[in-house]
């Protein structure tokens, strides 16, 4: 009997009894059962239920077993969570298809680590569930994020995401962020744990309690919320081009997806619609635009006058002789007649889509990049704000920058909307939901709007609560014309960016420190 269990549960006594490698494999299926939380099934029971299992085992097995519990728990989540890496391995030549899952297991193992260290540092500490419960929740998030910063950073799917089913928890983004979602949903698994395994426990009615308080919270915050304020006069028109990857591979592809956005787009205005701004998705004009200066013309004839477009691009450098030395993927923001009024380089770069880490050692061996080219595209220099009045000051992200929490706006020159064009038809039927989540999320941390717009979905408008005003249907050719909705004041988590989910860990850490020195 562990310490802390002082009259065990018969299923508590089972984990006891589990030699390493059933241990070990039970972990892993608390680990899937936990990605359930990500889209496209979204249900928070996932992380709730798969959290308190691995709690339950962390207090049951030997102490020195907790690295290996929490990396099989990080496997089992990243494996079902990443899936659609390997899907994205099927729209390419360059490398076996099947390389696509090694790549996602080789990934799922690597981030397991951050879990692994998590329950390693939590379980050392204590074995009793209360306590251990609030460390564990501490130590996840502050490795949670930490694999969103170290090795360039990949923050997908955070554990919290799940709470986007219970809109009035997910509005605590907006205080602790997604990272602090995350110590909830470990918080709330808990809550179940200790109903089993903390008998006689001090702490043991509150953190039983907590759960039952989390949906209350949840269900009920929606209903007593103020109403948000009226939409500015500022009208976008969302331009979904229909085109996939395969279609743009084809010969003639690219062409096709810019005469696409241009034809819909006329259709639009032909049919009476004035938008104020026009936004076309990620790398819908592959060609040179500033060397270009007749197409960018071409792009906005018939526009309204005063009205701009913003749309995905590439942006070239050239040596003395004209050769291609380097290439960006940005956004450019092109005036009624054409002239480029502004231009975003993407600052956080896909590895292996957009460069090849360690690219000497990398192609020897057969690797290369998801995107097709052998030319690492150039890092620009992050979070920027632009301001052309009357439209209102716009946060440019592409693509992937999207996930990475506290990261995306300027802080010294808040935005009042984000705008972020994507690509994510590589990915299968689970992540572009799953990337349109965090989206989610981030209009919640910074209480600001975000415009979405893809090739094929999911394209839309997201208020400053994280609600969906407007989704246009997947797959499909569509537009939209809506009113730019307006922006929350500054939420906390605006203003301290990660430093917010930091002190919640940090507080969650010496709370599970302190009970652990009570006595029982």
């Amino acid at each position: 009997m562990r310490p802390g269990m002082t009259s065990q549960h018969p299923f508590v006594a089972r984990l006891s009894a589990l030699s390493w490698l059933p241990a070990l494999a039970a972990s892993v299926g608390a680990g899937a059962v936990a990605a359930l939380g990500f889209q496209p099934v979204g249900s928070i029971a996932g992380p709730v239920l798969g959290s308190a299992l691995l709690l339950l085992l962390l207090a049951a097995q030997p102490r020195g077993r907790a690295f290996a519990l929490g990396v099989g728990f990080g496997f089992g989540h990243f494996l079902l969570g990443l899936t659609w890496i390997a899907t994205a391995f099927t729209f390419q030549a360059a490398m076996p298809v099947w390389m696509g899952w090694v790549a996602v297991a080789g990934l799922s193992l690597f981030l397991a680590l951050y879990t692994g260290l998590a329950a390693l540092i939590a379980r050392r500490i204590t074995g009793r569930i209360v306590p251990l419960a609030l460390l564990f929740a501490g130590t996840f998030t502050a490795g949670e994020m930490a694999r969103g910063l170290l090795f360039s950073g990949f923050a997908w799917n955070p554990l919290g995401a799940g709470w986007l089913q219970l809109p009035g928890v997910a509005q605590l983004a907006a205080l602790i962020g997604a990272n602090g979602l995350s110590a909830l949903a470990v918080l709330a698994g808990g809550s179940l744990a200790a109903l089993l395994a903390a008998r006689g426990e001090k702490g043991r009615l509150g953190l039983v309690l907590l759960f039952p308080l989390l949906l209350l919270i949840g269900l009920g915050v929606p209903k007593i919320q103020k109403p948000l304020a009226a939409p500015t006069a500022t009208k976008a028109l969302l331009v979904q081009t229909g085109v996939g990857i395969d279609d743009k591979h084809e010969e003639g592809g690219l062409a096709r997806n810019v005469q696409t956005a241009v034809a819909r787009t006329r259709q639009a205005l032909a049919s009476g619609l004035k938008p104020d701004l026009v936004i076309w998705p990620e790398a819908t004009v592959e060609f040179p635009l500033e060397e270009m200066a007749d197409l960018r013309r071409e792009l906005v004839s018939g526009f309204p006058q005063g009205a701009k477009l913003l749309t995905g691009g590439v942006a070239l450098w050239r040596d003395d002789r004209g050769t291609i030395t380097a290439a960006a993927n940005s956004a450019y923001l092109l005036g009624s007649q054409g002239e480029i009024l502004a231009r975003y380089d993407k600052s956080h770069l896909v590895p292996g889509g957009e460069y090849l880490p360690l690219r000497a050692i990398a192609e020897p061996l057969g690797l290369a990049r998801l995107v097709p080219g052998s030319l690492d595209f150039k890092p620009g220099d992050g979070p920027t704000t632009w301001a052309f009045p009357p439209l209102p000051k716009i946060a440019p992200n592409i693509c992937y920058e999207i996930i990475f929490p506290g990261a995306i706006v300027d802080r010294a020159n808040r935005p009042d909307v984000i705008v972020t064009i994507s690509n994510d038809a590589w990915f299968g039927p689970s992540g572009p939901p799953q990337h349109h989540a965090q989206a989610r999320l981030r209009a919640i941390e910074e209480g600001l709007p975000v415009l979405r717009v893809t090739p094929t979905g999911i394209t839309g408008v997201i208020d400053p609560r994280g609600g969906l005003q407007e989704t246009l249907p997947k797959g499909v050719t569509a537009h939209a014309l809506v009113n730019v909705p307006a922006p929350l004041a500054p939420t906390p988590f605006a203003r301290l960016g990660l430093l917010a989910p930091a002190l919640f860990a940090a507080f969650l850490l010496a709370a599970g420190v302190f009970l652990n020195r009570r006595k029982t």
